[in-house]
């Protein structure tokens, strides 16, 4: 079993390639900001299925309303949970003014086909006004350099990514990172956060890092306790309050979801160090009925 603390001196250097998706035929960003703004988004946009295809929401059904509905909210930098191939030159060829970490290269897993794990959680940011500085990869298990290693009873392989960059803007850096967490273990969901924990806690209490993704858990769940243990805030809470703002994840029905009444948010952005929520939402967005995942999106707007 490789040792944490070997681990948070190590995880550095697992680094994936950089991916650059081109020029800029169009410009995402239409209002002022302010120099330290960062528009944020979260996004599972659930991965390509077959089934849904059947269902009448698969990914070519819904693909332009995805990519619509992002671009409508003009992020500077989106964490996205279960991309697969398909997805991702999608997400290339809709998003040219961005770069992209955290897909290409080996699958590292012992299943090649189907959503078991080959599903990624790529970051993707406005390479016109960041500059990447470093990033890296690590897998949620008790050997987390270990490509595609499992533990704690989790369903499937699950990592972090994650990016450190530079603001163009205002020469600030700061880190970014983005997950998803084990959809039926709560025991791995519970230790798998605290893998994240623990190597995000290198860096000084005062640097601005940012965590975003599908947790699988909500406010009142041990995971979301034992981040805010660790001194992460939840951009939503901040900004608009402890209660329960309702839920995430609706299977494609929206306001139509049948368990909406006890249904909890689960996707969050969180951030420490010195930063500043200035904006929190959970995205609605849909097209005449037609929904751009089986989740909500979240946004948040912060200042570094």
């Amino acid at each position: 079993m490789t040792n944490r603390r070997q681990f948070i001196r190590q995880a550095g250097i697992a680094a994936m390639p950089l991916l650059s998706i081109g020029s800029n035929p169009f410009s995402l960003y239409k209002e002022p900001r302010s120099i330290d703004s960062h528009r944020i988004l979260t996004c599972n946009i659930r991965v390509a299925l077959p089934e849904d295809d059947e269902k009448g929401f698969g990914w070519h059904a819904r693909r332009d309303i995805c990519i619509d509905i992002i671009r409508q909210h003009r992020p500077d930098i989106i964490g996205f949970q279960e991309v697969i191939k398909p997805q991702m030159e999608d997400l290339k060829a809709a998003f040219p003014s961005f770069e992209a970490f955290g897909f290409e290269g080996p699958e590292m897993d012992a299943h090649p086909i189907g959503y078991h794990g080959i599903a990624k959680n790529p970051i993707l940011f406005a390479k016109d006004r960041y500059e990447m500085l470093a990033a890296g990869e690590y897998w949620l298990s008790e050997t987390p350099l270990h490509a595609g290693s499992i533990s704690w009873n989790s369903a499937r392989a699950r990592h972090a990514n994650w990016v450190r960059l530079r603001d163009k803007k205002s020469g600030k850096d700061f880190r970014f990172i983005n997950l998803h967490l084990d959809h039926k273990s709560q025991e791995a969901r519970e230790n798998q956060i605290k893998v994240v924990m623990e190597e995000a806690h290198q860096y000084a209490p005062a640097y601005p890092q940012i965590l975003t993704g599908d947790f699988n858990s909500s406010a009142i769940n041990q995971v979301y306790t034992i981040i805010k243990e660790h001194e992460w805030q939840d951009s939503y809470t901040v900004l608009h309050g402890p209660a329960e703002p309702g839920y995430t994840v609706h299977l494609f029905k929206g306001d139509q979801y049948e368990k909406k009444a006890t249904g909890k948010k689960i996707d969050f952005i969180f951030y420490r160090g010195e930063v500043k929520a200035t904006e929190a939402a959970i995205i609605r967005d849909h097209r005449h009925g037609r929904y751009p995942s089986d989740h909500y999106f979240v946004s948040a707007t912060l200042t570094i």
